[in-house]
């Protein structure tokens, strides 16, 4: 078992929390559905943060901005509720 132990650095190990986080937002359905403002927002908030502390690339914020856009458009017409 420890020859998995530490494989990623301690900036990987953060990178990989950071987008994990933002999935769990985007995957927020209940959220989405009570406040799709507040969904969106907090979205890219965390894109920007992620962004500031040069977790992501420019090109990675760029495409996670894209999908917090397109997930908002898909909450605001309802389709959660199909």
């Amino acid at each position: 078992m420890n020859a998995y132990k530490n494989l990623l650095t301690p900036d990987q190990q953060r990178r990989l929390r950071a987008l994990d986080a933002w999935h769990q937002i985007l995957d927020d359905a209940q959220l989405r559905m009570d406040c799709p403002d507040t969904y969106h927002e907090e979205l890219l908030r965390q894109a920007d943060e992620m962004d500031r502390l040069g977790i992501v690339t420019w090109t990675e914020w760029r495409d996670l901005r894209r999908e917090a856009d397109q997930a908002y458009l898909r909450a605001v017409a309802g389709e959660d509720y199909h």
